[in-house]
């Protein structure tokens, strides 16, 4: 277990280990799972080296939970649903009340988006490919974005749509 890869030096003492067999844990501040793919690359891994070792990566968020005790459905305008892309048939909020100190949530979830590393993915590691092509390569393949698990919990009213907005980025 690595606590955090900063620099080079962290980054190729987990990649050596991995290369001997080592199963290697650790945490990679980007924006999304293909991001740390290219962020191991910009510290200066060579790309054969990421691509022989990485087996898979997780991005995550939390999100704020519904309080369940204040929770109400709520009507939101056409252009606020147009705002995540999705067919939401109703939103849920919290109201605010004593349980959650008016906040009108109680307690945290994650969101999560996994990036299995198969032989495509690999490919566009050696080919030096950008985030958004292996993004893209990675939603073909069957990887479920942040957002989308967000969405996942809007539309089963565990959080809202401006907790999931606050907590994704844009996607094009």
């Amino acid at each position: 277990m690595v606590g955090e890869i900063r620099d080079m030096e962290t980054a190729s003492i987990a990649i050596h280990a991995a290369l001997t067999g080592h199963l290697l844990f650790s945490t990679l501040h980007t924006n999304d799972a293909p991001g740390a793919i290219t962020r191991l690359m910009d510290m200066g891994i060579e790309n054969y080296l990421v691509a022989s070792t990485l087996i898979c990566v997780m991005a995550q968020r939390l999100v704020r939970r519904i309080c369940p005790i204040c929770k109400t459905r709520e009507d939101l305008p056409a252009d606020v649903l147009k705002k995540i892309s999705a067919d939401i048939r109703e939103v849920w909020t919290g109201r605010g009340c004593d349980a959650c100190s008016g906040t009108g949530y109680k307690g945290r979830i994650g969101i999560f988006e996994v990036l299995p590393v198969s032989g495509p993915i690999r490919e566009l590691i050696m080919k030096r490919a950008t985030i958004k092509e292996m993004k893209d390569k990675a939603i073909e393949l069957g990887m479920r974005t942040l957002r989308e698990d967000g969405i996942e919990k809007i539309i089963k009213g565990v959080t809202t749509i401006d907790e999931v907005l606050r907590v994704t980025q844009v996607e094009m």
